[in-house]
């Protein structure tokens, strides 16, 4: 497998914010979306077999781990790697476009799907997969403006996620202000989570490996 790098941090979003998490970044991604906050991980990296990154991942006091990227589901080792890690009694998250097949994650993983909005220049078209998706399983919408907010609100509604997944809506950075998303959302009434990025907020928007 191709990683890109492997730290020790705290979860900076999703239903699992503030908690520790080791974070296994795999290299390569299919898609350039426009506000992308990881393009060092499209390229580069090393390989390391699944032996070599489940030692890594035990050197640290955490039994929660997020294999992200990238785009982790090209990796074609990525659903043994994280069956390796469930046997092993880790808690396993995956983030993903959604774009790839995910029905070869074990049913154990929590799929965390960053469905794409028109904004980022890469907007999600095939969302029949969404239905797929398991209860425990998270939809992430990352807004650029109040248009992007609207489309989200019509997917979460058209594809029925309320109360079925968690729903997580957060705002580009520098593009859209936390108070204006919270509005929104509140206005709307949707079921949905403001989404922050608590990494960017206690270590800085460019910080790497936290």
């Amino acid at each position: 497998m191709r990683v890109t790098e492997i730290f020790f941090s705290i979860q900076g979003e999703g239903t699992r914010a503030g908690r520790p998490c080791v974070f296994v970044r795999l290299t390569g991604c299919d898609l350039r979306c426009n506000y992308c906050d990881t393009a060092y991980a499209f390229t580069g990296g090393r390989e390391a077999s699944r032996e070599e990154i489940l030692a890594e991942v035990a050197r640290h006091p955490c039994r929660l781990v997020l294999l992200t990227g990238g785009e982790p589901m090209l990796q074609r080792e990525l659903p043994d790697l994280a069956r390796d890690l469930l046997d092993r009694g880790y808690e396993v998250l995956v983030e993903t476009h959604g774009q790839a097949p995910l029905d070869a994650l074990p049913d154990a993983v929590v799929r965390i799907a960053d469905v794409k909005t028109p904004e980022s220049g890469e907007p999600a078209n095939e969302l029949g997969w969404l239905s797929r998706l398991l209860p425990h399983d998270e939809v992430k919408f990352v807004v650029s403006s109040e248009g992007d907010f609207r489309w989200a609100l019509e997917v979460i509604r058209g594809q029925g996620l309320e109360g079925r997944v968690t729903v997580l809506v957060g705002p580009v950075l520098g593009r859209v202000e936390p108070r204006d998303l919270a509005r929104w959302i509140l206005e709307s009434g949707v079921a949905a989570r403001l989404n922050l990025q608590l990494h960017k907020v206690v270590w800085g928007a460019e910080a790497r490996g936290v």
